[in-house]
């Protein structure tokens, strides 16, 4: 599950590297908050399902154009291109079951601890607004 997380906050961190310094300033402040509210996303979508989802790398192979250098008749060296093999990573999703009592303590801890750390992320955004404000055009 951290992959799942990982690739859920890629796009995020993409955008806060280019993100104004208010933007940038809020994001790093408030990453904890974000990361419990997307284990909570994830947590409340199980429980409605009725299963997780995980993914596993699996490796096949497949035909594909390689390109060789060789010697044509002159001993000159001649690019070609030739069938060959090639190994290649897909990702895969399948269903996990879960335990609902678990999911629901694990949903109720998550929650507790957004609420929590809901002060303090409103507090460094009041105060990244206030470091770095944002003009109207």
């Amino acid at each position: 599950m951290p992959r799942n997380i990982t690739l859920a906050l890629l796009p995020v961190l993409a955008l806060a590297a280019c993100g104004t310094p208010q933007e940038q300033c809020i994001s790093r402040n408030t990453s904890e908050y974000r990361v419990v509210s997307n284990l909570l996303a994830e947590v409340e979508g199980n429980l409605a399902r009725g299963y997780a989802w995980e993914e596993r790398e699996v490796t096949r192979t497949e035909w594909d154009d390689c390109r060789a250098v060789v010697r044509n008749r002159k001993g000159e060296p001649v690019m070609v291109s030739r069938p060959c093999l090639r190994n290649v990573a897909d990702t895969q999703r399948y269903r996990v079951p879960i335990d609902p009592a678990a999911e629901a303590r694990k949903r109720d801890n998550l929650i507790a601890r957004r609420a929590a750390l809901a002060p303090t992320a409103n507090a460094a955004i009041a105060a990244c607004k206030t470091a770095y404000p944002e003009t109207k055009k």
